[in-house]
């Protein structure tokens, strides 16, 4: 079911005042049963998926919990974990792997090896589409069209469940309806924030009064978010897939627009679509974790993944980085984990190389940044930190090195070539062409305004304050005014959904 669409308002209106209307009891249920009915929208079937992982965490935590410390314990984890990254692997990634291998097998001449590896997978991957009544496929471009929706996220959140318990840092949960809760909870199912154990699983045995503050504050969030998704990230997106989807036929100027509005556009969806799921949560009582925090205003590239997509940065810190040793190895093996993380949450993103390409470039910028820093001390070379105009420069060359990438990002489908014709253009074509756009000059420059106005309000009012009723009354009416007067209307998917 898609936040913006009329029939996710009339859910979450009747599910918010029907969970008000239940005592504890019937609350769990209800989310539960409604967030199990949001996920069904999209296809009843892969709730089963779900289930499966659901069930296999719930044991893995309590056998966990009364398991000595010992290698049967490490083993219970791993057994968790495999589990959860092979259902994962599958479904996201078993087409990609299986014609990287096929590639390789035809490129040292073993080409009947590579048809004979090809024509297994397809009969194991036809199997699958049997089981969720899809038709027989003839090739691996099928896969996209079966991956569930949202599977990295929730995947990563019951992870994270099994690891804390290990960890002895989260007692087990015993209730089997709350731990499907935590899993399933609809707000932030299909794409974050990316939760610990620790912050709401305590929640959903909270019996939250009803609090008009609360729901004054989660609805002001939902409105912005709204605002973010059906007026601004819907607006760039024309601009964008106009200038993406035939690179050739445009110029440098062109390719440049199209790809600093997929850069707001990107922003304004995901950031939407969190500041929706944080506010519909807000509304019964629930507090979820923030997951932006201004990104385009960060002054280098470690700054921007402290500021985006916090609850996926910090998966990665927690669970990846400091196991592989953190800052407590040498800096040669520093930079060496940085950018195995990096190249991760590229492929974390999907089965792509050019989604590889876009993590691998932002390990190295921070590879880049870790050297320079160290030469500049060797050198004893020291920059006005509190000069403005310094400040400024940082935060521009920031901000192009970040929208370089997401050419790759958004080009994920076609070939890497693809990516580079497109930035090629933009570096070396001279900007005295005329842009073309889908939308006329009052209309971009209207969308400058809003952009603008956006930032403007991020940068200085993260959250509008709903103390006062007066400002709640004269604010939120306004903004879905907005929204209804200015938005996009087109059923557009949200980005981070795919993944």
């Amino acid at each position: 079911m898609l936040f913006n669409s009329l029939q996710f308002l009339v859910f979450f209106v009747v599910v918010t005042l029907a969970y008000y209307s239940l005592p504890w009891r019937g609350r769990w249920t209800l989310l539960l049963l409604a967030s199990c009915y949001f996920y069904a929208v999209f296809k009843p079937a892969y709730i089963l998926i779900l289930f499966l992982t659901i069930v296999i965490d719930y044991y893995a935590g309590i056998w966990l919990e009364q398991t000595p410390v010992g290698q049967r314990r490490k083993w219970l984890l791993i057994v968790s974990l495999v589990s959860n990254i092979g259902i994962l692997a599958f479904f996201k990634y078993f087409g990609f792997f299986t014609d990287v291998f096929v590639g390789l097998l035809d490129g040292i001449g073993l080409d009947a090896q590579a048809q004979s590896v090809q024509n297994v997978a397809l009969r194991v991957l036809n199997k699958v589409l049997a089981l969720f009544g899809q038709q027989t496929a003839e090739s691996f471009s099928i896969v996209d069209t079966i991956l569930p929706i949202g599977l990295s996220f929730h995947t990563f959140q019951a992870m994270s469940y099994t690891i804390e318990v290990y960890r002895g840092h989260q007692k087990a949960e015993r209730h089997f309806g709350i731990y499907a809760l935590y899993v399933m909870f609809y707000p932030q199912l299909v794409a974050g924030p990316i939760e610990r154990p620790q912050n709401v699983l305590h929640q959903f045995h909270t019996h939250f009064h009803y609090d008009w503050e609360n729901v004054k504050a989660g609805l002001m969030r939902m409105a912005f978010g709204f605002f973010k998704k059906v007026v601004i990230a819907d607006r760039m997106a024309l601009v964008a897939n106009y200038g993406f989807d035939n690179p050739t036929e445009h110029n440098g100027l062109t390719l440049l627009v199209a790809t600093l509005a997929f850069t707001i556009q990107i922003y304004g969806d995901f950031s939407g679509y969190s500041d929706i799921a944080i506010g519909a949560a807000r509304t019964m009582g629930f507090t979820l974790m923030e997951n932006f925090n201004t990104p385009y205003f960060a002054r280098s590239i470690t700054e921007f993944w402290r500021r985006w997509h916090i609850s996926l940065s910090t998966w990665f810190r927690d669970y990846l980085y400091i196991p592989l040793g953190g800052n407590r190895v040498s800096p040669g093996r520093r930079y060496l984990n940085v950018f195995i993380v990096f190249l991760v949450s590229g492929l974390w993103h999907g089965a792509s190389w050019n989604y590889i390409i876009w993590g691998g470039l932002h390990g190295a910028y921070q590879l880049m940044a870790g050297w320079r820093d160290r030469a500049f001390d060797r050198w004893n070379i020291r920059f006005p930190e509190e000069n403005k105009a310094y400040q400024l420069l940082q935060l521009v060359l920031t901000f192009i090195l970040v929208m370089l990438t997401w050419v790759f990002f958004r080009n994920h489908k076609a070939p890497v070539e693809n990516a580079l014709y497109i930035i090629q253009k933009i570096v070396t074509q001279p900007f005295n062409g005329p842009l073309r756009s889908p939308l006329n000059t009052t209309e971009l420059w209207f969308s400058v305004l809003l952009v603008g106005l956006l930032f403007w309000k991020e940068k200085f009012h993260l959250h509008i304050t709903t103390r006062n009723n007066v400002t709640f009354w004269l604010v939120f009416p306004l903004v879905c005014f907005l929204c209804y007067l200015f938005g996009v209307f087109t059923s557009n998917q949200f980005i981070y959904f795919q993944f």
